[in-house]
């Protein structure tokens, strides 16, 4: 069982000193890919970085610029380019100088159209100043801040490690309110495992997503979130030892304590497993993935 971790106190549009080195402001856009909304981390003091700055809400943006005030903002840093992690970095941008730093995704992925969406949309318009997706750091008075590439939840994610806290801005990749979404062929099982064991071998002492409050208990967690994947599959290599099924009729089975609407969601993120699956020799396809491909135990 994932140990989550859910109870947090704010109020929106507040600015709360939640480290020596960190405040946090949290936009007032709770939903059920964001929990009780974007939580905008504001690293230092004099010369400070924003963390997802979040979706294009103005109040939202004044909010940050009243938590600011007197101090120069000299880094936006963006984990991933969903609509509620990066439109605002070019309002804050605008308003403070400030440079843009993330990792730009590979051309456009398809929406999310079906009966059940996955995710709060996609920042197609995203383009950092400075890539960094190949890893880097970058610094300010009495902070330093790790680029960490961490795919799996999208192809260009990041976490930002901050190295006088031992701490970790870990995005989507780690949320402890919920499991990560993993959607192909933007979202990638294999890549986000890896990412993961990543994350893990750092022994941060703290880990910050941008979505509800930080994980204390870090290496647990992560070996949680893990074994849940690792469950998931091997509930699949089970029904298949039934003989082979396609996902359209697997779903049914392994998620009838699930409301059928929620099926489709259901398929999406077993479509991510059993890409990783083949890929790791454990199950064969019949075809190219999707719904009605047939798999079988290898």
């Amino acid at each position: 069982m994932i140990p989550y971790v859910r109870d947090i106190e704010f109020d929106y549009g507040a600015c709360d000193q939640v480290s020596p080195l960190i405040r946090r402001v949290v936009a007032n856009n709770p939903g059920p890919f964001t929990f009780k909304g974007t939580g905008t981390y504001i690293v230092g003091r004099g010369e400070v970085a924003v963390i997802d700055p979040g979706p294009d809400l103005p109040e939202h943006l004044a909010a940050i610029l009243r938590a600011v005030e007197g101090e120069k903002v000299t880094h936006i840093l963006i984990t991933h380019h969903h609509a509620d992690h990066s439109p605002l970095a070019g309002p804050l941008k605008a308003a403070t100088g400030a440079t843009i730093y993330g990792c730009a995704v590979k051309g456009h992925e398809v929406e999310d159209t079906g009966e059940v969406k996955m995710e709060a949309g996609h920042d197609h318009g995203f383009a950092p100043d400075v890539s960094l997706c190949a890893g880097g750091s970058v610094s300010g008075p009495g902070w330093t801040m790790e680029a960490i590439h961490t795919p799996g939840h999208t192809s260009n994610h990041l976490c930002y490690a901050l190295a006088e806290e031992n701490a970790c801005f870990t995005g989507d990749h780690i949320m402890g309110w919920s499991t990560t979404v993993i959607t192909p062929p933007d979202g990638d099982m294999t890549h986000y495992l890896e990412s993961l064991a990543k994350i893990r071998a750092r022994n941060f002492q703290t880990l910050w997503p941008t979505h509800g409050p930080p994980i204390l208990a870090v290496t647990p967690f992560i070996d949680a979130y893990a074994a849940h994947r690792r469950e998931r599959i091997d509930q699949i290599l089970l029904a298949l030892a039934n003989g082979p099924a396609t996902i359209r009729e697997l779903v049914p089975n392994l998620y009838r304590d699930v409301d059928a609407r929620l099926h489709p969601a259901a398929a999406r993120s077993m479509l991510a497993a059993i890409i990783h699956m083949e890929r790791g020799g454990e199950i064969e396809a019949g075809g190219p993935p999707g719904p009605d491909t047939v798999y079988r135990l290898a």
